[in-house]
C-alpha cells in the first residue's frame, strides 16, 4: 500500500478542516475555534447550522474581505451573520467551481433513531467533495452513512467518528469500508462530542488497505 501524502490537509479541531491545493487555494471547511486569525481562505464551506459548524467569530478568523462563503440554501437566512459579501447556497447534488477546485453538495443525515432529532434529512445539510489536484476529498459533515452517501468516489474521506450526534468510531469505520478510499482521516471527536482515544478505536477496524491519518491538532 503507497502512503498518500496528506501534508495539505489540516483538522484544527473539532470538524474544523484546512485543505489548500497545489495552487495555493486554501479552502476552510467549518472553521471552529480557531486559535490564529490567519485570515488566509479563498472559501469557507459551512455544513451546517449548529454553532460547532457554522462560528461566525471563526469564520472572521479565517476570512479576508474577499473570501467566498458556500452554504446549504437552508442556510440562506443565517448566512449574512458571517459578514462576507460573496455567499454561494448549494443544494444536495449541486456542483459550484470556484478558483481551481469543484465542489459537490452531498447529503448529510442521522438514520439512526437515536439522533433522528439532531441532523434530520429534511434540513437539506450538506457535506461536500471537493476535487483539486486531481483528488477528490470528501467531507463528510455531520451524518450517518445513509441511502445518499454510500457511493461518493473519492480519495479521501473525512468522517466524524465521536458518536452521540454522528456515527461513532465503528459505524463510521464499516462506512469507510463501504467507502473504499484511498485514505481516511477521523474529525468531530475529542472536544465537543466524543473522545480523543476514539481515533484509535476507528483506525484499528478500518479497512488495512485504507490508510488512516490522524490529524486532530486540538482535542
Amino acid at each position: 500500500m503507497s502512503t498518500m501524502n496528506l501534508d495539505r490537509v489540516r483538522v484544527l479541531t473539532h470538524s474544523s478542516i484546512r485543505i489548500q491545493t497545489a495552487a495555493g487555494t486554501v479552502v476552510y471547511f467549518d472553521p471552529y475555534n480557531m486559535r490564529d486569525a490567519a485570515h488566509d481562505a479563498d472559501i469557507i464551506c459551512i455544513t451546517h447550522a449548529h454553532y460547532d459548524h457554522f462560528s461566525p467569530k471563526d469564520i472572521a478568523r479565517a476570512a479576508r474581505q474577499d473570501t467566498q462563503l458556500v452554504v446549504p440554501a437552508s442556510m440562506a437566512g443565517e448566512a449574512p451573520q458571517a459578514g462576507l459579501a460573496a455567499i454561494h447556497t448549494m443544494q444536495p447534488g449541486d456542483s459550484l467551481r470556484l478558483a481551481d477546485v469543484e465542489l459537490d453538495a452531498v447529503p448529510a443525515y442521522n438514520v439512526q433513531p437515536e439522533r433522528l432529532g439532531f441532523h434530520p434529512k429534511s434540513n437539506a445539510w450538506l457535506g461536500y467533495v471537493l476535487a483539486a489536484d486531481d483528488m477528490r476529498y470528501y467531507v463528510a459533515g455531520d451524518t450517518d452513512q445513509n441511502p445518499d452517501n454510500m457511493q461518493i468516489p473519492c480519495d479521501v474521506t473525512l468522517v466524524p467518528i465521536g458518536g452521540t450526534f454522528t456515527m461513532d468510531p465503528a459505524q463510521a469505520a464499516a462506512f469507510v469500508n463501504v467507502l473504499q478510499p484511498r485514505a481516511a482521516i477521523p474529525t468531530h471527536y475529542g472536544s465537543v462530542a466524543g473522545k480523543p482515544e476514539d481515533a484509535e478505536a476507528f483506525a484499528a477496524l478500518v479497512d488495512p488497505s485504507i490508510q488512516v491519518a490522524i490529524k486532530t491538532e486540538q482535542l
